[in-house]
């Protein structure tokens, strides 16, 4: 009986243990906001290409803008991280596939994370490849449409209303081995941040310039220099830490 009764203790201790670990568990993760970083090949840390043929590498989690933008936000946000080289807007690329329409990935990442507080976009580079022949205002009616898809009731209401942050990225130089599918992007992502803040006051959403701050490798005219990563990581955690309290 004796050992009965001490046995009832112990689970009964263990129990309300438990349950003290949760809620602390709980507390901790509503004090945690949750970043979602949606984006294409500079999101995800492709280094500049010599050739079209080599290996696609990767930066490391200590270059990747996000990762670096994590740094700086410390344990008061967690940063998901979903870019995708070749990802566009709203464009199925003949090449890479279907699956590079943003729309599709960001109704996906949407309904597999979450809650999110805030959603962050830079994409609109693809969309400039010459095989879409399409200009900076249609690429900027891509961008609407996955402003569309973020802010529909059923997504807002499942993440408990998130905001939303645009960088517009830098633009193309047209050189070396992307020169050719990047042909006359140069002219279109120069006129894209023109469209965005168009968005973003219609909206009523923040937005950002990377291109005031950084700009693309003289390599292969597309992707970022560890340095940029660097920049550009910082300057977003500044401006999240001042403007997404």
């Amino acid at each position: 009986m004796l050992n009965e009764f001490i046995w009832f203790f112990i689970s009964l201790n263990l129990s309300e243990l438990r349950n003290i670990l949760s809620k602390l568990l709980m507390k901790r993760k509503k004090m945690t906001k949750t970043i979602l970083v949606f984006g294409d090949s500079n999101t995800f840390g492709t280094p500049p290409m010599l050739s079209r043929d080599e290996k696609r590498e990767r930066y490391g989690k200590n270059i990747r803008w996000p990762m670096i933008m994590q740094n700086y936000l410390k344990s008061e946000w967690e940063i998901i991280e979903e870019g995708l080289p070749g990802r566009t807007t709203s464009l199925p690329d003949p090449e890479m596939g279907d699956h590079m329409n943003g729309q599709t990935g960001l109704k996906i990442a949407l309904n597999s994370h979450g809650p999110i507080d805030l959603l962050v976009i830079m994409l609109g580079t693809n969309d400039s490849k010459i095989q879409f022949g399409i200009e900076a205002s249609q690429i900027a009616s891509g961008m609407a449409s996955l402003l569309n898809i973020a802010n529909t009731p059923d997504i807002q209401l499942k993440h408990n209303n998130f905001k939303t942050l645009i960088i517009t990225p830098p633009q193309v130089k047209e050189r070396n081995a992307l020169e050719k599918i990047f042909f006359k992007a140069n002219k279109k992502t120069a006129a894209l941040d023109h469209f965005y803040g168009q968005l973003a006051e219609k909206y009523e959403i923040s937005k950002i310039n990377a291109g005031d701050f950084i700009e693309t490798s003289d390599t292969d005219g597309v992707h970022f220099e560890p340095e940029a990563h660097q920049t550009l990581g910082k300057l977003i955690a500044e401006y999240i830490l001042n403007h997404f309290k």
